[in-house]
């Protein structure tokens, strides 16, 4: 961990559930019987109140909704969320985030470097990678790169940072995952942590050295948005992949404030944080405008509904809407109303919202 830096709660999504969070955080063993466990090696404990305990993100796969959180808890719907039920998790940790290739083909990520898959649609989950093995891997690859480099003051830097994240243990969380098919997909997270594969998760590699990221800042999302992928943080970091280099570029937003996610507007960027506060691009990122998203307090999660409208949501539990991609919003009341850390649309007027009370299904309303 760089110097001087501890890693803050409120980077993970926001104020609203903090308290929850800080507890559900507070230590990396589960106890047992005999003493304690490792979360790496303890299958999430099935619970009849999953569904109404703290989630953090929710996904589309197919007809079915699934949601991820706390202490390894899965939840999967097959109706519209009328219903939920668990899913075996091989890990105990907690998980940020959750994505869908198609009906069957799953990914989630989470505390302690954990990467998992499912093969069915939420149902089953294979651990994929955790923080041991990713700081092997890390620190492996940056050996390479200094072999490659010799005279590189950055590769060497890079090279203490990740012999310093295996002495620290696997502690480091995933906060993000995107795929753009089968193969190809990444996952984001605390001080510059972000892998990709190409195999469909069997295999991953670090791109710590390729980020225009000198400090190490936490990478909080990841999304694809006309063609190209982004990538936002803290301290306004907007990154940009460039194909041809297979580095990400940073992006000059002016704006220093934490990011918490990426939305594709139709087709324009739309990066979203801390205290209401949206970022609007129409040509790459090359220039920004401030957006007046209407929202006081931290925007966490974004959606697109059917019919191509923006909705993003703060941590209080407050959704707003956008016809005319990411250029104004209007406030929308939704029933019920709760604090949320994600969100994902249903085909009518409706959202899956999940949040520190769990799951629930919100009908959207004009004000």
């Amino acid at each position: 961990m760089p110097a001087g830096r501890a890693f803050s709660l409120m980077n993970l999504r926001s104020a609203a559930f903090v308290a929850a969070l800080a507890a559900a955080l507070s230590v990396s063993t589960t106890a047992t019987g005999a003493g304690f466990a490792d979360v790496l090696d303890t299958p999430a404990t099935r619970s009849p109140l999953a569904a109404k305990s703290l989630l953090l993100a929710v996904a589309p796969a197919g007809d079915r909704l699934v949601a991820v959180g706390q202490r390894g808890h899965i939840v999967v719907s097959t109706d519209g969320g009328a219903t939920w039920s668990q899913a075996a998790v091989p890990v105990s940790v907690d998980l940020t985030a959750v994505t869908f290739v198609d009906a069957r083909l799953g990914f989630a990520v989470g505390h302690d470097g954990v990467i998992l898959r499912s093969d069915d649609g939420g149902e089953r989950w294979r651990l994929m990678l955790d923080g041991r093995r990713l700081n092997d891997k890390l620190v492996e690859a940056m050996e390479r790169r200094v072999a490659d480099q010799p005279k590189s003051a950055k590769m060497k830097s890079l090279l203490a940072e990740a012999k310093r994240y295996r002495e620290q243990g696997p502690d480091k969380p995933f906060l993000d995952v995107w795929f753009a098919d089968a193969n190809e997909g990444w996952a984001v997270g605390a001080y510059n942590l972000i892998v990709r594969t190409v195999d469909g998760g069997r295999t991953w590699e670090p791109w710590f050295d390729r980020t225009d990221n000198p400090k190490l800042q936490n990478l909080h999302a990841i999304r694809s948005v006309g063609g190209s992928l982004y990538v936002a943080g803290e301290a306004g970091l907007v990154l940009k992949l460039d194909p041809a280099t297979r580095q990400f570029r940073g992006l000059a937003v002016p704006y220093s404030g934490g990011f918490f996610g990426i939305a594709d507007a139709g087709g324009a960027v739309l990066a979203f944080g801390l205290r209401g506060n949206a970022w609007r691009s129409d040509d790459g990122g090359a220039s920004w405008m401030k957006v007046d998203s209407g929202l006081a307090a931290s925007i966490v999660a974004s959606a697109r509904t059917s019919t191509g409208a923006t909705l993003l949501a703060d941590a209080g539990g407050r959704i707003v809407r956008s016809d005319d991609g990411g250029r104004t919003f209007v406030a929308l009341k939704a029933t019920p109303s709760m604090p949320l850390a994600g969100t994902t649309a249903l085909r009518d007027d409706r959202l899956v919202v999940v949040g520190p009370r769990g799951v629930a299904i919100a009908t959207l309303a004009a004000r």
